[in-house]
């Protein structure tokens, strides 16, 4: 569809449907509706990235908080995980969120392909080394109780997790918290490898906690666009509807979906939006 000749009210609606669904993937596979939105968007939608990338914070701090409360009930998700893991990445988040206004868009665009790419990419490389957590804390992880246990009903087991290598994790989630400021991305994209493959959390409390990291990390980085005014109404309120009510979909599915298939369908979306913005951003298809 030719975006000059399209009426202005077909956006709103794809946007809609589209959020809807990014929605119901993103909490199955934890890799934060941002990572999916902003690629997508900014690429097929008739929108500069900037407020593409103001949104997707946006967009991801939505679906994240929609999904929360079914998350920490089934406990797939652990605020002794999360609170100091999301103060590190939040502050970063700030600092990337400065970063990545102040660069150029073609820029942005093309080292947001590459970024995508890489992502699905690694989550390709690093889904048979999904474990099911470590079997003794490291001194940091048991000082701040990262711990906890939840029943698996796809599996039929109940699982006792723990973490290690607690301060490594603390370090990445800094840089991710910097990486996702910079591109709107929410940065779900690496919670998931660094909780699961890092620290050893089992793969649906590491989906389930990078969900509500997001929603933290988000906040700081969000403000910093909205201040700037990079963020559009038209492309915000159909997005955001259309994430919390596919998020509390997906959050309802997580306990009894193998994330495989799942993850299979991510990493074809991913690499779809991926390889068009990098396009994009080279001016060899605009």
């Amino acid at each position: 569809m030719d975006a000059a000749a399209a009426p202005w009210w077909i956006w709103p609606i794809a946007l809609f449907a589209v959020s809807f669904a990014i929605g119901i993937v993103a909490v199955l596979a934890g890799v934060g509706g941002g990572v999916l939105f902003v690629p997508i968007v900014g690429s097929f939608f008739p929108f500069h990235l900037d407020f593409v990338r103001g949104a997707g914070l946006l967009f991801a701090l939505a679906g994240t908080l929609a999904a929360g409360p079914l998350l920490l009930r089934g406990r797939m998700a652990s605020l002794r995980l999360i609170m100091p893991l999301a103060l590190a990445g939040s502050v970063a988040s700030f600092a990337g969120a400065l970063v990545g206004l102040s660069l150029r868009t073609e820029l942005i665009q093309t080292a947001l392909g590459v970024t995508v790419i890489a992502i699905a990419l690694l989550i390709w490389r690093s889904k048979d080394a999904y474990g099911s957590g470590a079997v003794e804390s490291d001194a940091l992880g048991a000082a701040l109780r990262m711990r906890g246990e939840y029943q698996d009903a796809a599996e039929g087991l109940r699982i006792d997790w723990r973490t290690h290598r607690t301060l490594a994790g603390f370090a990445s989630f800094g840089a991710i918290g910097f990486f996702g400021g910079v591109f709107g991305l929410g940065a779900g994209f690496a919670n998931v490898p660094a909780l699961n493959l890092l620290m050893a959390a089992p793969l649906k409390v590491a989906i389930g906690s990078s969900g509500l990291i997001i929603s933290v990390i988000n906040s700081s980085a969000a403000w910093v666009y909205i201040h700037r005014g990079a963020l559009l109404p038209l492309l915000a309120v159909p997005a955001i509807l259309g994430v919390m009510l596919g998020s509390r979909i997906g959050a309802r599915m997580l306990s009894s979906t193998r994330a495989a298939t799942v993850r299979r369908l991510v990493i074809a979306v991913l690499l779809i939006a991926g390889i068009r913005a990098l396009l994009r951003g080279l001016g060899l298809w605009n």
